[in-house]
């Protein structure tokens, strides 16, 4: 990435709370008009990053930097960010319209521009002709919304959003997704996006930056995050997978060989920075283990031993040899799914799996 594509510079950024090290030397350049998700579990120091952007908090060492510029010691309301929590924060005793118009207001904006540019924002969030209203009578998307405006009115360098999704029921959680999305791509504004959700971060981002213990795992797109892990923690807390523990009995151009003794066999393997003898993991998703027919280059015998039904797909559970593997298989109308008890083989491609390094013990 050159450096005029950078628009948000973290380096080697500390942060402790006692004895406790939240962040621990995370380095993350964040791109100019990117939407960057910062994904983990709970506990993990993304909350801690976003504070330390916004100057809520102050890093132990490290530096920050905004289009060049370090941000140490410089004031929260004189960064150019916005921002969006997940409590919203929005003022009761005003009109939707005073909410927004309260960043240009402490400005001291002209008046002619505020009303100007609150007509603007309410349109940009599909909340034209609500300005006269009071946050009360507002539904809690249309609150989200209202937040948003507020956040990108003053035209910020970077958005921040804290979770803002997390208190909303599933479905409106899923179209204000995409909503937050369309609007970022309208606006060309950077937005870095906080989630302990991994179908959010998916759905909604550029690029993800999975956390775990106070350090970035992975930054990569959504699609190689998903398909293509380069941890063990990644492979497991971006979706459902399937960890084979073995060694690398064969590597070579393109493919390898993975020899699993739960499995009692070699199975296939993308060729990586593994070598021959090295211990190894092969996480492989539901949906890439296929129910293997006569043609198939290699196979496992299994047999079915639960069966869910998920909308769009049945998941087995299968046992295979000394193991039990998650299957997911699209639910064809007028097809009837596989019974538990019944036997069948599977087999996958080795493209589709993901061969990462054996964590120590």
């Amino acid at each position: 990435m050159s450096q005029t594509d950078t628009l948000l510079a973290i380096d080697r950024v500390v942060k402790t709370f006692g004895s406790h090290r939240a962040v621990d030397g995370v380095s993350l350049d964040v791109r100019r008009g990117e939407f960057l998700t910062l994904l983990g579990p709970s506990g993990c120091g993304k909350t801690t990053i976003l504070r330390m952007v916004a100057g809520f908090e102050h890093p132990d060492s490290g530096t920050i930097a905004i289009e060049g510029r370090p941000i140490q010691g410089v004031p929260p309301y004189r960064r150019p960010i916005g921002l969006v929590f997940q409590n919203l924060a929005l003022f009761p005793h005003l009109t939707v319209g005073e909410n927004i118009a309260f960043g240009l207001r402490v400005r001291r904006r002209p008046q002619e521009e505020i009303a100007r540019s609150v007509d603007e924002a309410l349109a940009l969030v599909e909340l034209s002709g609500y300005g006269e209203r009071r946050v009360h009578e507002l539904s809690g998307g249309q609150r989200q919304r209202v937040a948003l405006a507020r956040a990108l009115i003053i035209r910020p360098a970077v958005m921040l959003l804290d979770e803002p999704l997390g208190a909303l029921d599933l479905k409106l959680r899923r179209q204000l997704q995409l909503e937050l999305k369309q609007i970022q791509q309208r606006t060309g504004t950077t937005f870095i996006f906080v989630t302990h959700d991994q179908e959010e971060a998916i759905t909604m981002s550029d690029r993800i930056a999975v956390m775990n213990g106070g350090r970035v795992e992975q930054v990569d797109t959504a699609d190689r995050v998903y398909n293509r892990p380069s941890t063990e923690f990644v492979a497991t807390f971006v979706g459902d997978t399937n960890l084979l523990s073995g060694r690398v009995a064969q590597a070579g151009d393109g493919e390898a060989r993975v020899s699993v003794p739960a499995l009692g066999r070699d199975v296939p393997a993308p060729a990586g920075s593994l070598r021959a003898g090295d211990p190894a993991r092969l996480s492989i998703r539901p949906e890439n283990i296929r129910i293997a027919g006569p043609d198939a280059a290699w196979r496992v015998e299994a047999i079915v031993r639960d069966v869910v039904y998920a909308g769009a797909a049945h998941r087995y559970t299968v046992e295979a040899g000394d193991m039990r593997l998650l299957v997911a298989a699209p639910a064809n109308p007028g097809t009837a799914p596989l019974a538990p008890g019944q036997r069948i083989a599977i087999t996958w491609a080795g493209a589709d799996a993901a061969l990462l390094a054996a964590s120590a013990a």
